[in-house]
């Protein structure tokens, strides 16, 4: 599952642009997909353990 996450994370922050047609002149939609997969792995090792 994690290796699912993380291709997914990886190809929207490296095609996003392109497939979906997103414009992101500043990077601000790449930094808010980084930060939610960040957060994500916060939540989700916290709530492991």
């Amino acid at each position: 599952m994690a290796f699912l996450a993380l291709s997914m994370f990886v190809g929207l922050v490296a095609f996003g642009a392109e497939y979906f047609g997103w414009g992101d002149p500043h990077g601000t939609l790449q930094l808010a997909l980084i930060s939610t997969f960040v957060f994500g792995v916060i939540c989700g090792y916290r709530a492991k353990s």
